[in-house]
């Protein structure tokens, strides 16, 4: 009875982030492709490498699992060929996401810096990195941030199987939806590296592909200052930051936010969270 109560408070607060959204492949909606023709970054894009234990206990990997049929989503999304770029829609509208947490050296000081300014992101989690660390999901929650799903153990999706794929998804979305409240309505694949059997599999899980279209480079830690600077320099309406809150050192990432988020809001933009229109 405690549990369906947490739920339901859960998916109260989170009502709101599934009322408009991205419908068919290509149109610019409350999410979507944006102006002019995407990307395509369906190769290795440039990323932080591969997870590496910070020790035993920080990433509990366990055997493969989930090889069954996926759950069938109530509303699935389209099947995409490309991943959604920026946002669209009016006003200064930006994202700011998070890739490869949580971690608790450096995720509660995210979160403690997006509510003093009361502003929402969007956190991509690794599954190994959920599963140990699901008080920080359930903080997600209660605080208003979306969640996606970042794999389970961040591999090159397109050096696997379809098999491998499955389960590296599915096993993130059950921790997400147990830990969180919800399952994931957002995915983002590794590296940026995207595949065909990543977009099927994301859509049958109900989940939407969301790339970026300013990538901070903080994986290689390359300073405060040129963090913030390539934040401030990409700032426009629609675009999608990203950044990191696990897979290494993130205290550059850490004090970086602290230094461009009051700048933005007093640049008139409003940091918000993709929405889409079904629940």
């Amino acid at each position: 009875m405690q549990k369906d109560q947490l739920l339901t408070r859960r998916r109260a607060l989170l009502a709101g982030a599934a009322a408009v959204g991205a419908a068919g492949a290509a149109g610019a909606l409350a999410v979507g492709l944006g102006d002019g023709p995407p990307a395509r970054p369906l190769a290795p894009a440039p990323g932080p490498p591969a997870h590496r234990p910070l020790k035993p206990s920080a990433y509990r990997l366990q055997p493969l699992t989930g090889y069954g049929s996926l759950r069938a989503a109530p509303h699935r999304p389209p099947v995409r060929s490309e991943p959604i770029l920026r946002i669209s829609g009016r006003g200064r509208a930006m994202l700011l996401t998070f890739d490869d947490g949580p971690d608790p050296r450096y995720t509660p000081d995210i979160l403690d810096t997006l509510a003093k300014y009361d502003v929402r992101a969007t956190f991509f989690v690794c599954g190994e990195m959920a599963d140990h660390n699901r008080d920080l999901l359930s903080r997600m929650a209660d605080e208003g941030h979306v969640v996606g799903n970042h794999t389970w153990s961040h591999p090159l999706l397109t050096r696997l199987t379809r098999r491998r794929i499955r389960s590296e998804m599915e096993r993130t979305s059950e921790v997400v939806e147990q830990a969180y409240g919800e399952p994931p309505r957002w995915f983002r694949a590794p590296y940026g590296a995207w595949n065909r059997a990543a977009f099927q599999l994301g859509a049958e899980l109900g989940m939407e592909p969301l790339a970026w279209t300013v990538d901070t480079l903080d994986w290689t830690t390359p300073g405060t200052r040129t963090i913030v600077d390539r934040v401030e320099d990409g700032a426009a309406p629609g675009v999608v930051v990203l950044s990191h809150d696990a897979g290494g050192d993130r205290s550059q990432s850490v004090r970086a936010l602290r230094r461009y988020l009051p700048g933005l809001l007093d640049s008139g933009y409003h940091l918000t969270v993709p929405r889409r229109r079904h629940p």
